[in-house]
């Protein structure tokens, strides 16, 4: 099974969810053309949550809880 996401990271993929991995890791990658030299915060938090997308199976991205309660 793959690494857990974070809370942050959760709600990120949350934003970007194009309704399969495959889609949300390339909407991931595509934001990440448009963040600002300075904006390494959201650059890391960004390639965490794609390597850890990457490393899941269909079937789990399937079942993520991507709206997770505050």
């Amino acid at each position: 099974m793959a690494e857990t996401l974070t809370f942050e990271e959760q709600n990120l993929v949350g934003v970007y969810n194009a309704g399969t991995r495959g889609g949300t890791v390339a909407a991931l990658k595509d934001m990440q053309g448009y963040l600002a030299a300075e904006e390494t915060e959201l650059r890391e938090l960004t390639a965490s949550a794609v390597k850890k997308l990457l490393a899941m199976t269909d079937e789990e991205y399937a079942v993520l809880d991507l709206y997770p309660e505050a």
